[in-house]
């Protein structure tokens, strides 16, 4: 069975590193990593009672694991806006219900640049947020910020189908 239904000649699988992240209709810029899109269905155990001495599994409650965000850090205060959000220090605004939640959208990309594989992340909210990395005076490194956020779920857009690659 082939990989790909419309380029069938292609033997690769995408690359990780072509992918833009979107929330409030515009790309966020310079995001660097996302961490995996995982879920978790927790197993139930459970048994009759002239069962012998074995327990049936069953699907339960499925859970959505965090979502990290990073990116080189710069004067773009989309992070650091959605966080502020959540937590003010000053204390004088309080947390804004109505915006503080965002569906947010990974796009990933062919090496041609053309848009092979989208996900919808729902209701997502900042639980972490790094401003600055760990500073160095040895070291040559690129200062990174992270926000970490919390979603209730996420699926694939399926009106996002495979391009005709040439």
């Amino acid at each position: 069975m082939a990989m790909f239904s419309v380029n069938n000649y292609r033997l690769d699988p995408y690359k990780n590193f072509k992918f833009r992240v979107r929330w409030d209709g515009k790309y966020i810029a310079a995001v660097t990593k996302v961490s995996a899109l995982t879920r978790i269905t927790a197993p139930l155990q459970h048994r009759d009672g002239g069962d012998a001495s074995s327990f049936r599994l069953s699907p339960g409650i499925t859970t959505f694991e965090p979502i990290t965000l990073e990116r080189g850090l710069s004067h773009d205060t989309a992070f650091e806006d959605w966080a502020n959000l959540v937590f003010n220090l000053a204390g004088d605004t309080a947390t804004s219900l109505a915006k503080n939640r965002k569906d947010i959208i990974i796009d990933l990309f062919n090496m041609q640049g053309s848009l092979v594989i989208s996900y919808k992340v729902y209701r997502c909210w900042v639980s972490e947020y790094q401003a600055l990395p760990e500073l160095d005076a040895n070291g040559a490194c690129t200062a990174f910020e992270k926000i970490v956020l919390q979603h209730e779920g996420w699926e694939r857009d399926i009106e996002i189908t495979e391009p005709t690659e040439t």
